[in-house]
């Protein structure tokens, strides 16, 4: 599979990711301030997943996209919430 070709998959990814380190760690990867995200843009982001995961949010935050995110974010919301109920007594 191309990793950098065009991959659904990490759209959901960037709504389920935590960042892993630094200032923001646990901070999902969608709810990263533009400005970090512009520090690595400069200093450069990590190899792998992590860092094509960390410009595909930067591009879409500076690009105004981020409302693409937003049928995501509630279709995960709403799963959580179905699964909580069903786990109460």
């Amino acid at each position: 599979m191309d990793t950098y070709g065009a991959n659904p998959e990490i759209l959901l990814q960037l709504i389920s990711v935590k960042m892993p380190f630094g200032r923001h760690k646990g901070t999902l990867l969608c709810n990263l301030p533009v400005n970090y995200l512009e520090w690595f843009q400069r200093k450069g982001f990590p190899e792998g997943k992590l860092g094509i995961l960390l410009q595909t949010i930067f591009e879409i935050k500076i690009n105004g996209l981020e409302y693409l995110l937003n049928p995501l974010k509630k279709n995960i919301t709403d799963k959580r919430a179905i699964k909580n109920l069903r786990n109460k007594p």
